[in-house]
């Protein structure tokens, strides 16, 4: 586990300020679901992502299929993806 070597300090509701540099680092914009855990004397933050969910669109439907362990695509999402490494190839041809 990485030390950001950041403190914050919880308010009387319980809260604490995430920091705006590790948030934007982390992509975790408002609303943005986390999931806690605790472990020993540490409670972790991950970012929460359904099972199924589509990696580039958010979509969960019937239609998403998993093409590797962490590598969930909806059919909007694979056309995406596939648009992104054609257009790669074209401006790196080799």
């Amino acid at each position: 586990m990485k030390s950001t070597g950041v403190t914050r300090k919880v308010d009387q509701l319980g809260r604490i300020v995430i920091p705006k540099e590790l948030r934007k680092t982390m992509e975790i914009d408002i609303g943005s679901p986390l999931e806690i855990y605790v472990e020993d004397e540490y409670i972790l933050l991950k970012k929460y992502s359904a099972y199924g969910e589509c990696l580039i669109t958010g979509e969960i439907t019937k239609a998403n299929k998993e093409y590797a362990p962490g590598l969930t695509l909806s059919p909007e999402g694979a056309q995406i993806l596939l648009e992104q490494l054609q257009n790669m190839n074209d401006h790196n041809p080799s």
